[in-house]
């Protein structure tokens, strides 16, 4: 574990400049400097670094961050290995916190996990090239690849003999509990250790960082009664709901095109790349899961789904879509022809036949399952009804409003129902997954408060953390309305958190006192008189970490340090975006056009205030005008119009002070 103090050392070290300059060809213009983007490409430059905030920005394809989150994107680098990176570039030592004898343990037996799985790899592919491998090796040949991606991908060959791997493995040295703790061997019932895998061609699976952790085997009999796939099982280094066969292999491409494009076999990947379609990964055989998503999301927003074109493949489809859209990710599908998987559909083709036909086949969503369902629907107006609705209940799954919205437009045209019959449907089932949201909430902290799980707190004074600091994709809003003010108030509070509002004397929000209000003491007062919070989740997160900072007494440079190169994600990424200069380019003639920084505070914090308050006022009515439309009783309907009442004449005093500010 690193100690803060070394983790500040690092951060103050780490000159953004510098550590971009050493992967990119920097150019000054201004106070800064443009390069073309090392994350996608482009001929103009559209990649900014600015000293002066220590970030960096594309505006070509929006990725943003701290010096730590370009090593880490760039590298491939959890948060810890690229602070330890840096570390070693400004010769700083890092001394980690003495591990207790149970932390070394557990290091040292995942450590030796994973030699054992390496061990097994170069076993499987030394195997496959020689005499008894030859059959594993002819069959791979016969499937159309090539030695150059044999060799890529590791595939090797298990020996007919039960125990191959286990006695190369002991006279190797390798110890029988980690070869039975990997899955590679097992205990069978007369006490003896065999092999898992033998006399089939084999798939390692390796982790986004490159490491084997798993193993796929195929056989080559047609014996029915042979098992045609053996698979390694669960263990401490590999869990297959997190995994994706080729996500080492095509990581880099995904991010580079923004899209990853989600198959279901091994095969399948291998081809496609082989025939220069890289951005692929399978989903190992198993059912798509949240976390798998999750792995794709901190590569792209996008996913392509190609399965097969048969009834088995059509329902995978529509079991992924919905998982995908959930997760806030944009999602399209190609269907193949019926008797294609993209491994054949690879081998038949050449590259721009592929890449034209995903280009033309590919259907949102809803083109995917109407042209599906429509088909079993026939002319029956209830199978029709029931297809609307349940494409309704896919839109319901978008996180974002705007994305459900172009959705029910779409809906709407195509189906020729009115928007606010697909709006009413979706505001239920939103309704109904938030209930069941709740419900399973409830459920694990109740477990949790059983001591059913146990608890991941890690104190503030090391760094533990093994998942990326820095975020790319947009960050969820659950209310965009609200959005805009409320990343406004951040924004003066993360850029001038800590400068005091010395308002005239004559300001109605002038206090006689020796030492004026700072900016974020000014908000945070005016918010809390009416018991206001941020409605967004990001921004709520960002406002309360930077006062518990604030109250520790860092200084502001210090505040937007912490929180640029978070561990959470999703702090960090906000932040950053906030702290980019949105007119990079003209930066030095806006910042000319100001009299001076305090007298712009002055004027615009209360004005951006009294802007939110107007906001949320509008949001208020907005509300009531819906609850008074779907309102039967005359009673309810005079207490809301009373109401409403209320709130316009709250709002006309709001509009007078912003005029006369």
């Amino acid at each position: 574990m690193i100690p803060r103090e070394t983790v500040d050392k690092i951060l103050d070290s780490a000159r953004i400049e510098d550590v971009v300059g050493d992967f990119v060809s920097l150019k000054r213009r201004g106070a800064n400097f443009i390069a073309c983007c090392p994350f996608h490409n482009e001929k103009t430059p559209s990649f900014y670094v600015s000293p002066a905030k220590g970030i960096f920005k594309c505006f070509g394809c929006g990725k943003s961050g701290t010096a730590v989150g370009f090593v880490m994107e760039h590298e491939g680098l959890t948060y810890v290995e690229a602070l330890k990176f840096l570390a070693r570039k400004y010769h700083i030592e890092v001394v980690e916190k003495e591990e207790t004898a149970e932390e070394i343990a557990s290091r040292q037996r995942s450590e030796s996990l994973y030699l054992v799985s390496e061990f097994a790899g170069k076993f499987f592919r030394d195997s496959l090239m020689s005499e008894t491998g030859r059959v594993g090796y002819a069959y791979f040949r016969t499937r159309g690849l090539e030695d150059a991606t044999i060799e890529k991908f590791g595939l090797g060959w298990a020996p007919a003999a039960r125990t191959a791997l286990y006695d190369e493995a002991r006279k190797a040295g390798y110890k029988e509990e980690f070869l039975i703790d990997t899955g590679l061997c097992y205990r069978r019932d007369d006490g003896k250790v065999a092999d898992r895998f033998y006399d089939r061609v084999m798939f390692p699976i390796h982790s986004p960082s490159g490491r084997i952790i798993a193993f796929g085997g195929r056989t080559l009999r047609s014996d029915k009664t042979v098992a045609k796939y053996v698979n390694s099982p669960e263990t401490e280094i590999y869990v297959k709901s997190r995994s994706l066969y080729g996500i080492w292999f095509a990581r880099n491409e995904i991010v580079r095109r923004d899209r990853c494009i989600l198959v279901e076999g091994y095969l399948d990947v291998i081809s496609m790349h082989q025939l220069g379609i890289r951005n692929v990964v399978a989903s190992s055989g198993t059912s798509l899961t949240v976390e798998q998503i999750r792995l794709i999301r901190k590569y792209s927003q996008n996913v392509t789904i190609i399965y097969d074109g048969d009834s088995a493949g059509i329902k995978a489809a529509l079991r992924g879509i919905n998982l995908v859209l959930k997760e806030g990710l944009n999602v399209k599908v190609v269907l193949l022809p019926d008797g294609d998987d993209p491994d054949s559909f690879s081998r038949k083709h050449t590259l721009e036949e592929v890449e034209a036909f995903l280009k033309s086949h590919e259907q949102d969503f809803i083109g995917f399952k109407s042209d599906i369902l429509l088909d079993e629907a026939g002319d029956d107006p209830l199978k029709k009804a029931e297809l609307i609705n349940d494409i309704a209940d896919t839109v319901a799954m978008i996180p974002d409003p705007v994305k459900r919205s172009v959705y029910v437009d779409t809906c709407s045209e195509r189906f020729n129902i009115s928007t606010r019959i697909l709006f009413e449907r979706i505001r239920r089932t939103r309704e109904d997954m938030l209930l069941e949201e709740r419900r399973q909430e409830e459920i694990r902290r109740r477990r949790e408060t059983a001591g059913l799980e146990a608890a991941n707190d890690v104190p503030d004074s090391h760094v533990t953390v093994s998942e990326p600091a820095v975020q790319t994709e947009p960050v969820s809003l659950e209310d965009p309305f609200l959005a805009p003010c409320e990343k406004e108030l951040l924004g003066f509070i993360l850029e001038n958190g800590q400068t005091p509002l010395e308002f005239d004397r004559d300001s109605e929000y002038y206090i006689p006192d020796d030492r004026p209000d700072t900016v974020a003491e000014f908000i945070d007062n005016w918010l809390s008189q009416d018991a206001v919070e941020f409605s967004n989740t990001a921004y709520r997160k960002i406002y309360d970490l930077y006062f518990g900072l604030y109250d520790q007494g860092l200084a502001q440079t210090q505040i937007q340090s912490r929180l640029m190169n978070s561990q959470d994600p999703d702090v960090a990424a906000v932040t950053t975006d906030i702290l980019v200069d949105k007119y990079i380019l003209t930066v030095d003639n806006y910042r000319r056009a100001l009299t001076s920084v305090a007298t712009q505070l002055i004027i615009f914090v209360p004005r951006s205030l009294l802007a939110y308050q107007g906001r949320r006022l509008d949001k208020m009515t907005r509300e009531l005008s819906l609850s008074l439309a779907s309102s039967p009783d005359p009673d309810e309907q005079v207490q809301i119009l009373g109401r409403m009442n209320a709130l316009n004449k709250a709002r006309a005093l709001i509009n007078n002070k912003l005029g006369r500010v």
